[in-house]
C-alpha cells in the first residue's frame, strides 16, 4: 500500500514497486533495484548541500545510506527519500504512469 497526493486530497493505492537493493556510489549517486526488475543509477547531486541534504557534504555521510525497514533509503539522523520518487527519477515515468489510480480522480481548483 502507498499514499499519494492528487491535488484534491490524499489517496491510498494498492501494490507499489518495492525497493529491494541500494548501494551508494561516488558523486551522490545511488544504484537502486526494484522488485519489478527496474534498476540503475539515480543521480542525487542536485540535492547535495541543499536544505536537509547539506549533511551529505560531510565526509562519509552519503555512503552511510541503508535500506530502512520501511523500504526507503535512509541516512544517519533519519534523513530519507521516498522510494517512489527515486523510481520515477530512474524510469522517467510520470506519477500517473506509476500510479494509474491517480487518473481516476478528479481535481477541483
Amino acid at each position: 500500500m502507498g499514499i499519494g497526493w492528487t491535488g484534491a486530497g490524499w489517496i491510498l493505492y494498492g501494490d507499489v514497486m518495492k525497493l529491494i537493493e541500494l548501494r551508494p556510489m561516488e558523486n551522490y549517486r545511488l544504484f537502486v533495484r526494484y522488485d519489478d526488475g527496474a534498476s540503475g543509477v539515480v543521480n542525487l547531486s542536485d540535492f547535495a548541500g541543499r536544505g536537509v541534504f547539506a549533511a551529505w557534504k560531510k565526509p562519509g555521510v552519503f555512503g552511510q545510506v541503508r535500506l530502512a525497514e520501511g523500504g526507503h533509503p535512509e541516512w544517519p539522523g533519519g534523513l530519507d527519500l521516498c522510494p517512489d520518487a527515486l523510481y520515477m527519477r530512474l524510469t522517467g515515468k510520470r506519477p500517473d504512469e506509476v500510479f494509474p489510480a491517480l487518473k481516476l480522480l478528479s481535481a477541483h481548483a
